[in-house]
């Protein structure tokens, strides 16, 4: 009789090992999704930001012409809607990007607001933003 000897450095993982390995890949899913989740929020949100920044040179040019703030119609082929937002409206002094609804964008932005005010006192904007939106997401300009 011939005797199989195994060699002990090619038995592979033990049961515990992979259980730890699995763990530790759970542990980062954890992290990494919420993470990637308000990455992708504030990207979105970004475009509101974009849309408004691009009624600026309008608005002042309008605003220096006639002296007036002009309302949507004014503003020729601006740009009013985008991929997350719905609509942009305006109304006095300020205009308002709303995004779109749950399954557009993100649901931390669904239905929240960006707003930008041009003060004819000094030919400047300000902003403002939803103020149920979470700040880890609103753009920069919100801050």
């Amino acid at each position: 009789m011939q005797k199989i000897q195994m060699n002990k450095g090619q038995q592979g993982f033990t049961l515990i090992e992979l259980m730890i390995v699995v763990a530790i890949i759970g542990i980062l899913a954890a992290v990494a999704i919420p993470a990637y989740q308000d990455y992708t929020a504030r990207a979105q949100a970004a475009e509101a930001a974009q849309l408004l920044a691009g009624l600026k040179t309008p608005v002042v040019e309008h605003y220096n012409t006639n002296g007036q703030i002009p309302d949507k119609t004014a503003l020729g082929n601006a740009t009013f809607s985008g991929q997350y937002v719905q609509k942009i409206e305006f109304a006095t002094d300020t205009y308002t990007a709303t995004f779109k609804g749950v399954g557009s964008v993100s649901e931390k932005l669904a239905g929240k607001t960006v707003a930008m005010q041009f003060v004819t006192a000094s030919n400047s904007f300000t902003y403002t933003c939803d103020g149920t939106m979470d700040s880890a997401i609103q753009p920069k300009i919100c801050n």
